[in-house]
């Protein structure tokens, strides 16, 4: 029985399975176990993998470097059982959605999706200084996993003017105009707790308020009230839901305009005569 302790990422559990799978190590013959529970013959991954791979589709290695990141640290047997079965006979494995592995690595892979899109929509940052042209802000996130390096490319995309950083408790990222760096997680205590720019988050949020549709449960699915805390729109959200009904009566009070007559047409005008006469 080899004995492992769960890897750190994607990158150091792809190391540890070459080997097994060059030692031909079948899944149930190791034992994954947490890092408080270290044993002296566990397995290194620390030495370089020598010897010919099977190889494996492509979408296989991004499903697994997608459900590394899931916090449960369950995907690396599951991953490793999948990689034992893809390369030992089953090589269409992920068409088989029936399969209780496949569903569940997937279904994991989805909890990472989800996570990533809300980080994408509930990062707020906050401006701390300006430096050399460039304006400096600070953001702070609490994923449900460890998905800061795969958020990477859409925050390097769509904040590349100015110096960035995200801190989060897993991991920091970092942007500096021309480089994605990282850094140790860090606790809520190192991020900025306001700025101007929370006014206009307020300001604007009002602005596309909507109460005539205006459904709470909807509302809190697609923002838990977990992220509350973090964003500065979030202090105004229970006065809007709480008015929601007296701006709705406000409305309907309201007289409505009148019809405005139909714009001449020559064309429909013929047509109306032609019709009057057959």
């Amino acid at each position: 029985m080899k004995t492992v302790t769960h890897p750190e990422n994607f990158t150091a559990w792809r190391q540890l399975a070459r080997s097994f799978l060059l030692k031909e190590i079948p899944p149930h013959e190791i034992l994954w176990q947490e890092k408080d529970q270290a044993s002296l013959f566990e397995e290194s991954a620390s030495s370089p993998v020598k010897g010919q791979l099977p190889q494996v589709s492509k979408a296989f290695v991004d499903l697994a470097n997608t459900t590394a990141c899931h916090r449960s640290d369950d995907q690396w047997p599951l991953l490793y059982s999948m990689l034992w079965r893809l390369t030992h006979g089953e090589k269409h494995l992920l068409s088989m959605v029936t399969d209780p592995e496949v569903h569940r690595v997937k279904s994991m892979a989805k909890h990472i999706s989800r996570d990533i899109h809300k980080m994408h929509a509930f990062v707020r940052f906050r401006k701390v200084g300006q430096a050399n042209d460039r304006e400096q802000f600070v953001a702070w996130f609490e994923p449900d996993h460890r998905i800061v390096r795969l958020s990477a490319p859409f925050f390097r995309k769509r904040f590349t003017g100015m110096d960035w950083s995200i801190l989060t408790p897993d991991e920091c990222m970092h942007w500096d105009g021309k480089k994605i760096y990282f850094s140790e997680g860090v606790d809520k205590s190192q991020a900025p707790d306001s700025d101007a720019q929370d006014e206009l988050w307020k300001t604007y949020y009002r602005s596309i308020f909507n109460p005539a549709r205006l459904k709470v449960k909807a509302m809190q699915s697609e923002m838990p009230k977990k992220y509350w805390k973090n964003l500065p729109e979030a202090e105004i959200i229970e006065e809007l839901i709480a008015t929601s009904n007296e701006i709705i009566g406000k409305m309907l009070k309201q007289p409505t305009s009148p019809e405005k007559p139909a714009p001449k047409n020559a064309y429909l005008e013929k047509l109306k005569k032609l019709d009057v006469k057959s």
